[in-house]
């Protein structure tokens, strides 16, 4: 049996390129991964909250407050 060479699509650009022996991967190329870094730096990528002005974390402390030892 012939070895088989693993192939993904950048996330950037989805250019198909080699897993292995990448070292840029999941990205194809060095470029496509300091894109992406910078569109997280610059907060174009962003990973959203269920509540964007605390109350819910409000609720969570005030549920479970801590037990104080005697």
């Amino acid at each position: 049996m012939g070895s088989q060479i693993n192939k993904i699509e950048c996330p950037r650009c989805r250019k198909i390129v080699a897993w292995e022996k990448n070292p840029h991967r999941p990205f194809c190329s060095e470029y496509c991964r300091l894109v992406d870094l910078g569109r997280w730096s610059d907060e174009t990528y962003r990973i959203s909250s269920r509540s964007e002005d605390g109350d819910e974390l409000d609720n969570l402390v005030t549920l479970n407050p801590k037990r104080e030892k005697n």
